[in-house]
């Protein structure tokens, strides 16, 4: 992978908070969603992918940043200098101290990996790396749960379940499915971190529900049965007779569900919305009425 921070396009200076709005940006307009069938957007935004995983380790970023390793995560060669023999003993000095390993096949790429310390039997065992990735889910999705086939970096697809009851920000942790290990180590873990789009409608506050029903003005003045959409599908709900803008109503058990099996509810607020052109005949009724029963609503 090439420059991290060039794939981003932020300094090399930028902070985590910078890379990830980057990354945000150019994920939106490069997701392959919105560009079926273009073989070039699916890699870039693969390219874009790798370089925010990379970017969001804050050790690895460091590290790169310090110049130990390089794009794709691997250590960068020690650089051996004059000076680090200058000093040496007289039988040893100007001698290059890993030239032990190098007529045993293989060890001297771990004596440059691991500073001379590799012994003749091998490498030392290490357990591969986290990934991060960055998933983007509808809103329903995450309240009733589903499952997503996520496609990394490397061009490998993996089915997710979300669990009902997921929210902005959680991380799912899958085991195994990270970075390789080293020297027989067991791979990493991918940790999944949840977008949850909005939804145009509802809007979600802890466990509970919340959106605007629009009423007509007999069902405010008279009340009736309404249809109230939510999460799980159309319900009937009663609204009572003088109801007003800004009355808020209950549905029991229509929420967000818990890890214990309870579920919040859905509220809705509602809203008197008058026809779009009132006749005559309401106008000359509502004068009648005003004349005969008048109230204010603001102050005096």
């Amino acid at each position: 992978m090439r420059d991290p921070y060039e794939v981003l396009g932020v300094a090399k200076t930028a902070e985590i908070k910078d890379v990830k709005k980057a990354y945000r940006k150019l994920a939106r307009d490069l997701h392959p969603d919105l560009h079926p069938g273009d073989r070039k957007a699916e890699d870039r935004f693969k390219e874009v992918a790798a370089a925010y995983d990379f970017l969001s380790d804050a050790d690895k970023k460091a590290r790169y940043d310090r110049g130990e390793i390089d794009a794709s995560g691997t250590p960068r060669a020690e650089r051996t200098f004059y000076r680090d023999y200058a000093d040496s003993s007289s039988g040893a000095r100007y001698s290059d101290p890993r030239e032990y390993f190098r007529d045993v096949e293989g060890m001297d790429v771990f004596a440059d990996l691991f500073g001379g310390r590799a012994g003749a039997r091998g490498a030392p065992r290490m357990a591969g790396g986290d990934v991060r990735h960055v998933v983007e889910i509808d809103f329903l999705d995450a309240v009733n749960g589903a499952t997503r086939t996520v496609v990394m970096a490397d061009g490998k697809q993996l089915r997710v379940t979300i669990p009902p009851g997921s929210g902005e920000g959680d991380v799912l942790r899958l085991k195994g499915q990270g970075a390789p290990g080293f020297g027989g180590g067991p791979a990493g873990d991918l940790l999944i971190e949840l977008k949850v789009r909005p939804h145009p409608t509802f809007t979600r506050k802890g466990r509970d529900i919340h959106a605007d029903l629009p009423i007509t003005l007999p069902e405010a003045v008279l009340g009736g049965k309404v249809e109230v959409q939510t999460v799980d599908g159309p319900v009937s709900l009663t609204v009572p007779k003088g109801s007003n803008t800004g009355s808020r109503l209950r549905v029991r058990g229509k929420g967000v569900p818990a890890a214990g099996g309870s579920r919040g509810d859905h509220y809705v607020e509602l809203k008197v919305v008058l026809p779009p052109h009132p006749d005559a005949e309401l106008t000359r009724l509502v004068e009648e009425w005003s004349e005969k029963h008048p109230y204010t609503v603001r102050g005096r």
